[in-house]
């Protein structure tokens, strides 16, 4: 079923376009909402809420770009959207009981998993992943877009409704921060390096 059609089935309130729906945009709503949550139940939550606003709010969609990406936007959207009220719930409690009186890590978060990391890399990941999450989020979206999803500039883009510029100046701040994120974790951890 092309693109089209599915559009038209959906509109019309077809269960079997609902369904393809789905199987065709499953993993890509997953992927995207891990990527920014950066927690299994949480993506599959994201992903339930974005499925169910694609279904009511189809009738929105103005064509003027992919479905995925309209798909994509409300993914990030409504990961964001998760975040901020997770972080307004249990933010203070978690970061508590991470870092003790010093800001020494205490307890590790719990292991980060995402289906595009090999086995051998995931601990390695999992720091990266940390550290992605401590971007703002407009770094943490279209860094996750670029290097999670492979999307391209123009992609980013189009699913964030920046311009080209825009988008490489995030990713350029969102690599510098990473890098300064990541040296300052190594220097902690590693006190005999300095």
């Amino acid at each position: 079923m092309n693109e089209l059609d599915l559009i038209q089935q959906l509109r019309a309130g077809d269960e079997g376009a609902f369904k393809s729906l789905v199987a065709n945009y499953q993993d890509l709503v997953y992927n995207t909402a891990l990527g920014v949550v950066q927690n299994s139940e949480d993506a599959e939550d994201v992903a339930q809420e974005v499925f169910i606003q694609v279904y009511r709010s189809i009738d929105q969609f103005k064509g003027d770009a992919r479905l995925s990406t309209w798909i994509y936007r409300i993914t990030t959207t409504k990961a964001l959207d998760h975040i901020r009220s997770r972080k307004r719930k249990k933010r203070f409690a978690f970061i508590t009981s991470l870092f003790g009186p010093n800001d020494e890590l205490v307890h590790e978060p719990v292991d980060f998993q995402h289906p595009g990391v090999a086995l051998d890399r995931k601990e390695q990941a999992a720091l990266l992943f940390r550290m992605i999450d401590q971007l703002p989020e407009n770094q943490k979206v279209a860094f996750t877009l670029h290097k999670t999803e492979e999307l391209s500039y123009q992609e980013i883009a189009d699913v964030m409704k920046l311009s080209v510029s825009a988008v490489e100046s995030l990713l350029f701040r969102a690599r510098q921060n990473l890098r300064k994120l990541l040296e300052k974790y190594y220097q902690q951890n590693n006190p005999q390096d300095k």
